[in-house]
């Protein structure tokens, strides 16, 4: 997991790494693989369809890998967002979809955790769909504000624990991954802290940077700059290991909350209607693309590291998800609605 970004707000920041039509045109695309290095995707056309608004990573990875297919071969390859409901949206319109590989689904986090929060999304989460690739993973950051009078993740912890009640975290909403992530941590680090919910993850890290809550968990990609440009104190990396972007800055465990790690991942699925020999052939044309210098250097400009496998692969890690998410409500009593 790793690395890389500039701060907000931050649906321009991702907008701006998305690649343009120019540099895509421009030599070094060509010449960073040529054509005849990968074989010519199968399908004609293609449509990207994403749960969230441009400027995640989701719709960012999209663009990207659709570019690639417009630019490279002159195939037709688009981008839906479609929003609303934590993305069970645009999940129930691509099992609406014709069922021949050319409509996939770019998932995070949310998709593993909509049983969770939703009593009735309209379709299984698991049995409806086959994966197609993970296309990485990056770490977030825990990040506070100035005001705080902890001035290490120890500390803030210490405070939770002898006075319950006393900290608070920003969410993306209630049942978001950044939720999600918080409401982990605070169950291994043994504190009782409020949930604050916002709308998105710009309104819920701007309340750190205004100092109205105590912490907030975001993707690296979120949160980095507001750190460099001094705006909010990283308290913690959540990866296994430090990020050599920020050397200084510890993991959970060694900041003292042992055990404790969090990574917010991307991947392409389609409806499990979709015959097998379709997905295997879409597998290899996904991943022949994130294997792709300019891809992959693109996808570590947003902070994500490629992670491209196997459908198999894929489909392991989000039944692993879905069972998480379902103990971590569980646990932090969040009630499907």
């Amino acid at each position: 997991m790793n690395r890389l970004r500039a701060h907000s707000p931050i649906r321009r920041q991702v907008l701006q790494w998305l690649p343009t039509a120019a540099w895509l045109a421009a030599p070094g695309w060509a010449q960073a693989g040529a054509v005849g290095e990968l074989p010519r995707p199968a399908l004609p056309s293609y449509r990207f369809v994403v749960g969230f608004g441009a400027g995640g990573i989701p719709d960012a990875a999209a663009r990207l890998i659709a570019a690639s297919l417009s630019e490279r071969w002159g195939l037709t390859a688009v981008v839906e967002n479609k929003t609303g409901v934590g993305g069970t949206l645009a999940a129930r319109a691509v099992l609406a979809a014709p069922a021949d590989g050319g409509t996939l689904l770019s998932v995070s986090p949310a998709h593993a955790t909509a049983p969770a929060v939703f009593s009735n999304v309209g379709y299984d989460t698991l049995r409806d769909f086959a994966p197609v690739t993970l296309i990485g993973d990056g770490p977030a950051l825990i990040v506070a504000p100035h005001n705080l009078p902890a001035r290490s993740l120890a500390e803030m912890v210490a405070q939770g624990r002898s006075r319950p009640g006393s900290l608070s975290y920003s969410s993306a909403g209630v049942g978001s991954s950044s939720h999600f992530a918080a409401a982990l941590f605070c169950q291994q680090a043994g504190i009782d802290a409020v949930n604050i919910p916002y709308k998105s993850v710009g309104e819920a890290i701007a309340e750190v940077v205004a100092g109205r809550v105590q912490f907030h968990i975001a993707p690296y990609v979120s949160a980095a700059g507001l750190v460099k440009d001094g705006r909010v104190r990283a308290l913690a990396v959540t990866g296994s290991r430090r990020v050599s972007d920020m050397p200084d800055v510890p993991t959970a465990a060694e900041a003292g909350v042992p055990g404790y790690e969090w990574s917010f991942w991307y991947g392409l699925l389609v409806s499990a209607r979709t015959p097998a020999a379709v997905v295997t052939q879409l597998n290899k044309d996904m991943t022949g693309i994130l294997g792709l210098p300019k891809v992959r250097q693109q996808l570590e400009a947003m902070g994500v590291t490629v992670a491209a496998g196997g459908p198999n692969e894929f489909r392991s890690l989000l039944e692993a998800e879905v069972a998480k998410y379902a103990r971590i409500a569980k646990a932090a009593n969040i009630v499907p609605q």
